[in-house]
């Protein structure tokens, strides 16, 4: 190879971290009432995507830790996100819900809080991450 192509693949080299930057969102999962369980977390990139469970960007769940349970999501590229949360107490993989759809176990948002008649949309949720970034959610 010759002289330019060793310095294009130089120049791509040092600015591929800057163009494919990647960021860890650290949540801090407060008011967690028992060790029993799981906490369980989806990532959403958009309103339309929001709470679908066939379209979520990320998910994952972390062992509760009674009274906060801290939960790290690694690799995410600069974007705007919101983020689903609840306690699977009874580790059975899925949010139970009453016969209206009401949670019975506790859930939280990023940014939002669950309302009268049903949950928050995307916008009220969301934020932008385009650094590392700690977010504190209470569980509701």
């Amino acid at each position: 190879m010759n002289l330019r192509k060793y310095i294009l693949i130089l120049i791509f080299l040092a600015l591929s971290p800057l163009v494919y930057a990647q960021h860890k969102l650290q949540l801090n999962v407060e008011g967690v009432p028992t060790k029993k369980g799981t906490i369980c977390y989806a990532v959403y990139t958009n309103e339309s995507s929001f709470l679908k469970f066939d379209k979520v960007y990320k998910s994952g769940m972390e062992k509760a830790e009674e009274g906060k349970t801290t939960i790290e999501i690694n690799d995410l590229p600069d974007g705007e996100y919101a983020v689903a949360i609840f306690h699977d107490a009874n580790s059975n993989k899925k949010l139970d819900t009453n016969m209206l759809g009401i949670p019975k176990e506790q859930v939280a948002f990023t940014k939002g809080r669950l309302k009268m008649f049903g949950p928050p949309k995307f916008k009220e949720c969301a934020f932008i991450l385009d650094s590392n970034l700690d977010l504190t959610v209470t569980l509701e």
